[in-house]
């Protein structure tokens, strides 16, 4: 899939390297979640396979629950779908003007390199994604640049995630922020030997479509 031809939502998960071969209950909700999406589309699982380009044993391995998606795999199954990347891990609840919770209460994801929890779970017609991102030492979003629609913030908070935005290189370490024109391409590593953690906020250009579907297309 092309990701400049691409013109769905806005953005984003931050994408990890590789589709695991480990399996948690997590990968089998996300699996049993990927067959329901794809069934209420009367997609067969070739369909996708081609929509999305990833292969169609990584797609039957997945709803098997026998392989945990990275971000980026999941990032392409949700263009192909035309959901939210968080409509893989968003558990099920009811959908309210108000959304607080505490610490505790956060639904943190693992994938390869690192966990993605959206802090904005049930927030009805929400035009932002806030999303807790922690990558572990030499996590990286891949060797091709990023480009996708909408604004992108980030704030450290944790160890020392570096971004590269155009040509320029920007080291985010605890109470560093950044903001920019997602359309620039742009990259990310975790290059320390610490784990590391930032808070995003993904802004969709265009409110109606909400986001949190844009980002990388590397396995």
């Amino acid at each position: 899939m092309n990701r400049s031809s691409t013109t769905l939502l806005s953005a984003a998960d931050l994408h990890v390297l590789a589709v695991t071969g480990e399996t948690s209950s997590d990968s089998l909700d996300v699996g049993r979640r990927l067959r329901t999406l794809r069934e209420a589309r009367r997609l067969t699982m070739r369909a996708l396979a081609e929509a999305s380009g990833l292969a169609v044993n990584t797609l039957s391995l997945i709803e098997h629950g026998k392989t945990s998606p990275s971000v980026s795999t999941l990032q392409q199954l949700a263009i192909a779908l035309q959901v939210p990347i968080s409509t893989f891990f968003e558990p099920e609840l009811p959908r309210s003007r108000i959304v607080f919770r505490k610490a505790d209460q956060h639904r943190s994801v693992p994938f390869s390199h690192g966990s993605l929890a959206d802090l904005g779970a049930g927030m009805a017609q929400r035009s932002l994604d806030p999303i807790l991102l922690t990558l572990e030492p030499g996590a990286s979003s891949g060797e091709h640049p990023i480009v996708h629609p909408g604004q992108e913030f980030v704030f450290g908070l944790l160890g020392e995630i570096t971004y590269t935005v155009v040509d320029q290189v920007y080291s985010i370490q605890p109470g560093d922020s950044l903001l920019f024109a997602a359309a620039l391409p742009h990259q990310w590593k975790n290059a320390s030997t610490q784990l590391a953690r930032a808070l995003l906020v993904l802004c969709p250009y265009e409110l109606a479509g909400g986001a949190l579907a844009y980002h990388g297309q590397t396995l």
